[in-house]
């Protein structure tokens, strides 16, 4: 059975792009669009890799992270970071909160794959 990845994204078409390449590489994926509940998805669901945007109805990305690495159960789970935002700031605030990669969009199909399996081996 494939690894599970939990992708947090309030755009259809991102969550479908994304959710096909990494189902296609035989990955087991699950979606969750809004910041509200998305720290309790993450619990219930224990995904091997979460792929996280910042900008989310309810509540940023940057503060589910945030206490996602102040719990136990979740301090240690590789974190991929999607952001329409690109500038250097975003990214060191990323960084800062512990996002294990950062990723700016638009990106490419092959990236976020790769990105994902390389955090399935880190």
């Amino acid at each position: 059975m494939g690894a599970k990845v939990l992708l947090i994204e309030d755009e259809p078409n991102i969550t479908e792009a994304i959710g096909f390449i990494l189902s296609r590489d035989g990955l087991i994926v699950k979606s969750h669009s809004n910041g509200v509940d998305a720290v309790d998805v993450v619990r219930r669901e224990a995904p091997d890799v979460l792929v996280l945007d910042v900008m989310l109805p309810g509540r940023s990305g940057y503060d589910i992270l945030q206490d996602l690495r102040s719990d136990d159960r979740t301090e240690g789970l590789p974190v991929l970071m999607l952001t329409a935002r690109g500038q250097t700031r975003d990214r060191e605030m990323a960084e800062k909160l512990g996002a294990s990669r950062y990723m700016s969009k638009p990106f490419s199909n092959a990236d976020v794959l790769q990105a994902v399996r390389d955090l399935l081996v880190s």
